[in-house]
């Protein structure tokens, strides 16, 4: 219990930190595809079905893989640095 309260701080940390990660890999993905400089909005008018569901699937892609990481990573190294677990075992 303990443990879940410490490392409440340092999860939240962890997921601002993850967030400016994924943003910046979204838009070197989004880029690298030669897609354009900036994603399409989903009400972009000039845009098409598939470009913003293509773009939308891969920024939800690039955005859950970097939470898991950043979530388990954390996790592991509170149990290292503490001996206990963070969250459910």
């Amino acid at each position: 219990m303990i443990a879940k309260i410490a490392y409440k701080p340092l999860g939240m940390a962890a997921s601002v930190l993850g967030g400016i990660v994924a943003t910046r890999l979204f838009a070197a993905a989004w880029k690298a595809l030669g897609r354009g400089e900036d994603a399409p909005a989903s009400t972009d008018a000039r845009r098409s079905w598939p470009e913003v569901l293509s773009a939308a699937a891969l920024q939800g892609a690039i955005f859950g893989l970097v939470k898991a990481a950043t979530d388990r990573g954390g996790a592991v190294g509170f149990e290292k640095a503490t001996g206990a677990w963070p969250g459910d075992e």
